[in-house]
């Protein structure tokens, strides 16, 4: 299997990004192109890593400030568009890019193109739950049909059975209540197809307070919603480790009882740490795609790896394909 890695325009430097791709890469043990400006990558690289890697040089960049028709339209010839053209052709198996959200999703519908039957393409995250469920669309599509939000649920259906054996996903609408009339046009009109939608195991609305409950396995949203719930739910995560380090270390008492618990502790941090899927999938292209976090650290970049060979081995996009 090889993994496609963009190592440009992301928060993160090529120079902290190139070594956690190859770390990442053998440590899942699959082969590795890098696309980017070919002096930075062999810069970063060891002369052991040069053998292992295969370098493709891209002329430019995509940044964070770049429109989302940028893979597509103005800078055809950058790192980004070079690694989906590379999985469109045949040359890797996933693709992983930590750079410009909108110009990725827009890129890899366009280039690598979408699953027949889809009309629009869904980032699902994973959210540091005491269950995985899956968070759909987490940033990718502002303006959505109902429509859209019932597809989403097939595919984050399948995707939870593929990728986590969880048979008979639940599927539950956010929203700001649990009525069935509560909530925008869209997600009340969006309530009444789910709830006859053969195939969808649906359990009505979901309100923000019983996200981190497990009362569903995925939660549908517009990307609008699902990028703040994504957001407010790392920086609860980052909230809630700091404060309980800063009172396990305020005594000596605490500090004692805080080598005890150890072992639980570290699970603990483990559940609260987005950085253990580090990179989510963009559901509904035809062939995988992996949007990492921009600031994404070594650590990430290693599980968004080990998380797009398990995309990539897995049968989703076989058990999708049935469905849509």
């Amino acid at each position: 299997m090889r993994l496609i890695a963009d190592v440009m325009g992301a928060d993160a430097s090529p120079e902290t990004l190139v070594p956690a791709f190859v770390k990442g890469a053998r440590e899942a043990g699959v082969d590795l192109t890098l696309c980017g400006d070919a002096d930075i990558i062999r810069n970063a690289l060891s002369d052991e890593d040069k053998n292992f890697v295969t370098v493709c040089h891209a002329e430019s960049v995509i940044t964070m400030e770049d429109s989302a028709m940028s893979a597509v339209k103005k800078k055809k010839d950058s790192s980004m568009s070079l690694a989906l053209r590379l999985l469109k052709e045949g040359q890797g198996d996933v693709v992983i890019s930590a750079g410009n959200t909108g110009a990725l999703v827009t890129g890899a519908s366009v280039i690598v193109g979408r699953l027949g039957g889809m009309k629009t393409a869904a980032i699902g995250t994973i959210l540091p739950l005491s269950t995985p469920t899956l968070l759909m669309d987490s940033g990718a599509s502002i303006n959505l049909l109902p429509e859209n939000l019932v597809q989403f649920a097939h595919l984050g259906s399948a995707y939870m059975e593929a990728l986590f054996d969880m048979k008979d996903a639940r599927v539950g609408l956010i929203n700001n209540g649990a009525e069935e009339t509560k909530g925008t046009e869209l997600y009340r009109s969006a309530h009444e197809l789910l709830k006859n939608e053969e195939g969808i195991r649906f359990v009505g609305n979901i309100e923000g307070r019983d996200v981190p409950f497990g009362r569903c396995d995925v939660l549908l949203c517009d990307g609008f919603v699902g990028n703040i719930v994504l957001k407010l739910s790392e920086g609860f995560g980052f909230y809630f480790s700091g404060i309980l380090k800063q009172g396990l270390m305020s005594g000596l008492r605490s500090k004692i009882g805080a080598l005890f618990l150890k072992p639980q502790l570290k699970g603990l941090r483990r559940k609260l740490d987005y950085t253990e899927y580090g990179g989510a999938p963009i559901l509904g292209i035809s062939a995988p795609v992996i949007k990492a976090h921009g600031a994404s650290s070594p650590k990430a970049i290693v599980s968004a790896v080990k998380m797009a060979k398990r995309v990539a081995e897995s049968d989703f996009f076989r058990r999708v394909t049935s469905v849509l």
